[in-house]
């Protein structure tokens, strides 16, 4: 982990980002304060494979394929935009069993079973609340909630509903952009629906543009584990490296990017690759 962590930082201080819209596009999560502009409407789809996934809520460990993910944003005016990603297919395989873990009775399945299930959906709103000038970073909001579609007794998903809320910052400085989030999530307990617990979100990313097409992207995304004396198994803390490369030709982005896991909840590596393609429509005041 430590070469991981050394990589990823030799890796940021070679980033940067393009002079093209801000708004922040797959695979990264960190979301970029700019939003895609009044009357655009952004469309993004991909795949991924995420190795040796702990779910220590049910006490599985196995490699989930994520196929047609997907996501759409809707410029709402020039300030504003709404945001709804899923995905209708991830497939999980099971390597191992662990335990004991608090809803292991919740499913049955055994190393080697494999089992599928729609992904978990977030729906959001972003408004920028300052653009960027020469002396002051952009800045922004972002609420949404996150509702359970996964199915928890198939070992997927923890079948809760996290409400949350971000403050956005970035800043161009000559070529590099440097995009910071931070915020709270009230997190569903799947051991007590009734006892929701609040946690610390964070984001941080930097890219750069090393032809007029072709960029490099990377963060470093998470959450601390909620303000509580006890963390109920699933609700530990978080936190991914990532580092991607994006191809852009007129409105049609390409990615291919990699993730290593920080934690022992995270998966060990992953890879991803998708399209995002923004259509222009007509503005709204």
């Amino acid at each position: 982990m430590l070469m991981t962590i050394r990589y990823f930082i030799l890796s940021a201080l070679l980033l940067g980002i393009t002079t093209s819209v801000h708004a922040q596009q797959r695979p990264l999560v960190t979301e970029d304060p700019e939003t895609i502009g009044a009357g655009r409407v952004l469309l993004e789809g991909g795949v991924s494979f995420d190795k040796s996934q702990k779910n220590f809520a049910n006490g599985i460990e196995g490699d989930i394929t994520h196929i047609a993910t997907l996501g759409i944003s809707i410029g709402a005016g020039a300030i504003a935009e709404l945001q709804i990603d899923g995905g209708f297919y991830q497939n999980l395989d099971v390597n191992r069993r662990f335990g004991p873990a608090p809803l292991d009775y919740t499913t049955l399945l055994l190393p080697g079973d494999s089992e599928a299930s729609l992904e978990d959906l977030v729906v959001a709103t972003k408004v920028r609340v300052a653009s960027e000038t020469a002396s002051r970073p952009a800045l922004g909001v972002r609420l949404g909630a996150k509702l359970p579609a996964a199915e928890p007794d198939k070992g997927i998903g923890l079948g809760t509903t996290d409400v949350f809320a971000s403050f956005l910052i970035a800043k161009t400085v000559r070529s590099v952009r440097t995009v910071g989030n931070v915020g709270v999530i009230v997190l569903g307990d799947p051991q007590d629906a009734q006892d929701p617990l609040s946690a610390l979100t964070f984001g941080g990313s930097i890219a750069r543009a090393l032809t007029n097409e072709f960029e490099m992207v990377g963060e470093f995304n998470g959450r601390l584990a909620p303000f509580a004396e006890f963390t109920p198994a699933g609700l530990e803390s978080r936190g991914v490296f990532r580092l991607a490369g994006r191809y852009t030709y007129r409105m049609l982005r390409l990615d291919f990017g990699i993730l290593a896991g920080f934690t022992e909840r995270d998966p060990s590596f992953g890879i991803s690759a998708g399209a995002t393609y923004v259509i222009s429509g007509r503005a709204t005041p």
